[in-house]
């Protein structure tokens, strides 16, 4: 888990890089950018809001050799050496990036590469370097006064409300390849920032680990457990899960399995579901890992814990007591009505938003 709330950018190079199948040229600034106070806020916010507004998939600096061949672990290894080095050293990333620029899709645009400091990542304050790009430009009006009348000016710049491109090189786990975290808002050529100009691939951490599996688990309640039961068990399985995930520190299947599945007949289809879909998820080889709170939260945000009947009602169950639809709701038909109906107990109804 990040937070940037009280990160500093202590240096900022900016260069500009064209695509190099268009014979655009590489512009690279002499020396660092001076940032006042009145800019700094809103750099950060330019470069950091994408990475709060999004999930922490991480990626790590990766080889099929070995590392010591990735060129952007080296420079980020230089960096993190000798903080004083980064314009230097931003020169050359930026000339790795116009070496990779080679599709006739990729837009030229300007490169912002920074030294992090005070960066709290897994609760640790670690240094980071973040490489920018900004490339759509945006229209907008100045105005200026000429004797009596007010002109209107056509420019072009930057909105500050999207980033393009970025990356986050967290000075933690280097032995692996660093933490990394990326946005890419264009993808017109999805190989040319994570694979070409990176080379990157999963960082397969507690956080990776969780949100697979528990996408192994969505995917099984919906492909086996709704077809075998109904709508109500498939929200009562991610139920359980959710909350044993909620509960526990550390997953252990068997565990797992024993509590969220008393059918004998379920559990088999689970254990073949694994062997024949595991790969898929990256979950095959999983039995124990530590559970990550934050992906457990992200994930929960979005499974649908709500059963749509076509009678335009919606009954939504809880995650925090899944048992009390286990207690309190029964599934039957209706011989007369030709229907199937669910009971609903309760003592009273509770005040409050009826849409929360």
């Amino acid at each position: 888990m990040i937070n940037l709330f009280s990160t500093h950018i202590d240096s900022l190079s900016i260069h500009r890089v064209g695509n190099k199948s268009r014979l655009e040229p590489i512009f690279l600034s002499e020396t660092t950018f001076a940032i006042n106070d009145e800019i700094m806020p809103l750099l950060k916010e330019f470069f950091f809001k994408p990475f709060r507004d999004k999930e922490e998939n991480y990626f790590k600096f990766a080889h099929d050799v070995d590392l010591e061949y990735n060129d952007m672990y080296n420079y980020a290894t230089e960096i993190f050496s000798n903080p004083s080095s980064t314009h230097e050293v931003s020169k050359k990333i930026t000339k790795h990036l116009y070496e990779q620029s080679n599709h006739p899709h990729i837009k030229n645009g300007e490169v912002y590469v920074t030294y992090l400091s005070n960066v709290l990542i897994d609760n640790n304050k670690v240094d980071a370097i973040g490489i920018f790009k900004s490339e759509l430009k945006t229209d907008f009006l100045q105005f200026e006064e000429k004797g009596s009348n007010l002109e209107m000016i056509l420019q072009q710049g930057i909105n500050l409300t999207k980033l393009d491109k970025g990356c986050i090189i967290f000075n933690y786990e280097k032995e692996d390849g660093y933490k990394i975290l990326t946005v890419d808002s264009n993808r017109y050529d999805a190989r040319y920032w994570l694979e070409h100009f990176l080379s990157v691939e999963v960082f397969e951490d507690e956080n990776f680990k969780t949100k697979k599996y528990l996408k192994f688990c969505e995917d099984f309640a919906k492909e086996v457990v709704l077809p075998a039961e109904d709508k109500k068990e498939e929200v009562m399985f991610m139920n359980r899960s959710m909350n044993y995930f909620a509960k526990n520190d550390e997953f252990e299947e068997q565990n797992f399995l024993n509590e969220v599945i008393d059918n004998p007949d379920l559990m088999a289809e689970f254990k073949n579901y694994k062997v024949d879909k595991g790969a898929k998820y990256s979950v095959e080889d999983l039995t124990n890992f530590p559970i990550a709170n934050a992906a457990v939260s992200d994930v929960r945000k979005k499974i649908k814990n709500v059963i749509n009947l076509d009678t335009n009602i919606q009954i939504k169950l809880d995650f925090v007591n899944p048992e009390s639809a286990e207690k309190f709701v029964e599934k039957g038909w209706d011989e007369e009505k030709q229907m199937y109906y669910y009971l609903v107990y309760f003592n009273k109804e509770q005040k409050g938003n009826s849409n929360a």
